[in-house]
């Protein structure tokens, strides 16, 4: 199952957002309302938990400066959180989020909504806090 975030369009150089990103702690500014749970498990590892769903752990597998950075499940659930960074101009970028996962037809029914409105959230408040 591969979902896309829209691109949003930030003034900073892409430089300055992988370098937001890459500091885990960062995306408890990011996260939706309904979080219940978020705690930092190390430099390259979070803990989080929206209301009504289990907790996820996500770890930073992979960073390419300035332009790409990939959280992995740290869990039992094989999936990827992809931030693709893209220079527009000085001082610009747009971002764009893609989740990447191997699920059944079942779980990839039940959790298509929730993980696209999820990734929308992230990437509409990098524009309020990057």
């Amino acid at each position: 199952m591969n979902l896309e975030s829209p691109k949003v369009s930030l003034e900073k150089s892409p430089q300055e957002v992988f370098d937001f990103l890459s500091d885990v702690k960062n995306f408890e500014q990011l996260m939706p309302d309904n979080i219940s749970k978020f705690e930092v498990l190390g430099d390259d590892k979070f803990l989080f938990a929206l209301k009504g769903m289990p907790e996820i752990v996500l770890k930073k597998k992979e960073s390419i400066a300035p332009n790409k950075i990939v959280l992995g499940a740290a869990g039992k659930l094989d999936f990827s959180l992809i931030g693709h960074i893209q220079e527009t101009g000085t001082n610009q970028s747009d971002v764009q989020l893609t989740f990447e996962g191997d699920f059944n037809p079942m779980m990839a029914m039940m959790i298509k909504g929730p993980i696209s409105k999820f990734i929308e959230t992230l990437v509409k408040n990098m524009t309020k806090v990057v």
